[in-house]
């Protein structure tokens, strides 16, 4: 890259396999570009029938607005139908608000190389996001705490493979809840440069998060670019509570982004049919979607989606199983139709323990990420129990496997040196290319090497104490942690933001439910 490269293509690589010295750190890209076409799992004429049925659930039946009746008129001023808290809309209408909508945009960064662009054929990998508890080796499971919370922003900072430092990775559960999302706002300032989430639980703190970011960004420059989004979710089936769709207006109000994602449990909160549980996501998100931009035309917006399944034996909740993935790749035919960015899936699981059931699950899910075309990957590092868990040693696990997905995802290289004939040449038949001239020039980058794999003999390993995924990557994580070093900040900032958190903290007594 060179210096007059557009700000946004600065940092991004196509892939994993770049040059560096095997005892270096491992300095990973920005953001990565998928080199590798999407997967299209239906014709055009079944993808019309879901989009018809989408709409149609959107006029027939509507969807409620509940505590936002400022809301409610703005759809009712652009020409839906009202009655009371339903909102009905014409086929076409909700499509037409979407128009605003950028196709792509920049998220920027505290340090301006971990700037990420979202939409087109970039990805974005973040951790995992919402957990009550923790779980490691050592101690268990556990409600997680503040310390737990900043543990993960440092070793998402760390990580070369992640590429924005995510939201809520945990609940610190030893801080008030009407004052916790200060701590991990400021968390996410403090302890890494990469991109973030803000709180989305009250439209009162996604206003202190953007006002947080004022601070570490200047007021001018947040007005015009997108510094932080809030992930909002739906109350599947059919229902936009006010809490959230306040929240939604907040971000776009200050021209930041949201991503909007429905949760919709097939046999539960929608039909226990694949077509029929997209057909209501689609609906659901446009109508999120189009929140944003009747508040702000031109809001940087995310289409989100999160199907997910039920044991309908016992009516649990299941993750990484085979139909919401291939789910998944019906809704990236849909994102890309609407010209809209995408988060969907992630590394899901119902495994309580680091285990095989977790990766199979997870890898399950996040191919279908890959595959589908998704742009933003939220839960790419740390699921676990269902997403009530969040592990240290999943999040190694997981981070590991994108790092391998970053080379994945770069497709095959087909030049001059890659089609290596100078090594044909040099080897005679029946030869051997290691020590070959071709392999020496290219042996640091033709391969991922994990950092948790262990690829000795059987005889070294058993030697070496016969260790698993779980406890190499136990070591990991508390190496990790040792070697943190907390990107610099300006002090000014620091104490400007310190000093809005304590006033804040002061206004209010502590609540703890």
């Amino acid at each position: 890259m060179t210096d007059s490269a557009p700000e946004h293509k600065k940092g991004r690589r196509t892939g994993g396999r770049e040059r560096r010295d095997p005892k270096a750190k491992i300095v990973g890209p920005a953001y990565i570009q998928r080199n590798i076409p999407t997967y299209d799992v239906l014709g055009e004429e079944n993808l019309l029938k879901i989009e018809a049925t989408a709409e149609r659930i959107l006029a027939e039946v509507g969807i409620d607005v509940r505590d936002d009746p400022e809301l409610v008129e703005k759809f009712r001023q652009s020409g839906a139908r009202v009655d009371g808290i339903r909102v009905r809309f014409e086929p076409g209408h909700v499509r037409a608000l979407l128009k605003t909508a950028p196709a792509e945009f920049t998220q920027h960064a505290r340090n301006p190389g971990r700037n990420v662009q979202i939409g087109g054929r970039n990805i974005v990998m973040a951790p995992s996001y919402g957990s009550p508890f923790v779980m490691d080796l050592d101690k268990g499971r556990r409600y997680g705490t503040l310390e737990d919370f900043q543990n993960f922003i440092k070793l998402a900072y760390a990580c070369p493979w992640l590429h924005h430092s995510g939201g809520t990775v945990c609940e610190p559960t030893d801080v008030p809840v009407n004052k916790r999302h200060l701590d991990m706002v400021y968390a996410h300032m403090r302890y890494s440069d990469k991109a973030f989430l803000g709180s989305v639980t009250t439209v009162e703190r996604a206003e202190d998060s953007i006002e947080m970011a004022r601070i570490l960004y200047g007021r001018e420059f947040v007005d015009q670019h997108c510094v932080i989004m809030g992930n909002v979710n739906v109350n599947s089936p059919l229902l936009w509570d006010g809490t959230a769709t306040k929240v939604i207006r907040a971000y776009a109000r200050a021209n930041q982004g949201s991503v909007i994602v429905p949760f919709i449990l097939g046999g539960a909160m929608g039909p226990v049919t694949n077509a029929g549980a997209i057909a209501q996501a689609v609906a659901e998100t446009m109508v999120g979607c189009a929140i944003s931009q009747i508040e702000r035309p031109g809001a940087p917006v995310i289409f989100g989606n999160f199907l997910s399944s039920m044991s309908l034996r016992s009516g649990s909740p299941t993750f990484g199983t085979p139909e919401p993935a291939i789910g998944s790749m019906v809704i990236g035919q849909i994102a890309r139709r609407l010209n809209l960015p995408l988060r969907c899936a992630g590394s899901f699981t119902t495994s309580k323990l680091p285990d095989g059931q977790a990766m199979q699950e997870s890898v399950m899910s996040m191919l279908s990420a890959i595959h589908c075309g998704a742009n933003f990957l939220l839960h790419s590092a740390g699921f676990l129990d269902g997403l009530l868990s969040m592990s240290y040693e999943k999040f190694m696990m997981d981070a590991d496997f994108c790092g391998a997905l970053h080379s994945y995802t770069a497709g095959v290289v087909v030049d001059d040196n890659s089609l290596a004939m100078d090594a044909f040449h040099e080897v005679v038949p029946g030869g051997h290319f290691l020590g070959s001239a071709h392999t020496m020039a290219n042996y640091t980058t033709a391969f991922f090497d994990s950092t948790i794999s262990d690829n000795t003999p059987f005889e070294s390993w058993n030697e070496s104490g016969r260790t698993d995924s779980a406890t190499r990557a136990n070591q990991r994580w508390k190496t990790a942690l040792a070697e943190y070093e907390a990107p610099a900040m300006d002090v000014a900032k620091d104490e400007a933001l310190q000093d809005f958190m304590a006033r804040k903290k002061a206004s209010m007594p502590d609540q703890w439910y």
